[in-house]
């Protein structure tokens, strides 16, 4: 009995070791929930190697806004919309702009392959004059890990009167 045991225990082992195959070389198809957590939760950097088959790839209809000329105090919404061409699920970490008169808001759950999503971005006049131009990065699980948008335009008068 105990023999037949060991020969058992055996086997197991021999047929467990016998999968060479890595998460890179997996089709989509045959990933599992888990490799595909890892590739979300670990965005890509510059010491890794790519595999550009399993980044996600953000591809955006337009990357500037020129909301054109706008009277001081006002507040000028634009949305970015964007569009996951990689093989693998998209997610965004952070968007941020380089002032606090310039708002993004993104989509907090992952976008998965050939679907869409939005950057929306709020940007206030408040106490600004001339010629603006705010970047928005955008920091997901693509290569490369940041992808800056523009809002720009015009501020004419004086806020005071609004």
């Amino acid at each position: 009995m105990k023999r037949s045991f060991l020969w058992l225990f055996i086997m197991v082992g021999l047929l467990a070791c016998n999968e060479p195959t890595t998460t890179s070389e997996k089709k989509v198809e045959e990933m599992k929930t888990e490799d595909v957590a890892s590739i979300i939760r670990n965005p890509v950097s510059a010491s890794d190697i790519v595999d550009p088959d399993f980044v996600p790839k953000m591809t955006f209809e337009e990357t500037t806004f020129d909301f054109g000329t706008v009277q001081a105090g006002d507040k000028v919404e634009y949305t970015f919309k964007f569009k996951n061409t990689g093989e693998v699920p998209l997610l965004i970490n952070d968007a941020r702009s380089t002032c606090g008169c310039t708002v993004p808001s993104f989509p907090k759950d992952y976008v998965k392959p050939g679907k869409s999503g939005e950057v929306k971005v709020v940007f206030d006049t408040k106490n600004l004059k001339g010629t603006q131009s705010k970047p928005i990065t955008i920091v997901a699980n693509t290569y490369p890990r940041d992808t800056e948008l523009f809002i720009k335009g015009i501020v004419e008068g004086d806020d005071h009167k609004h």
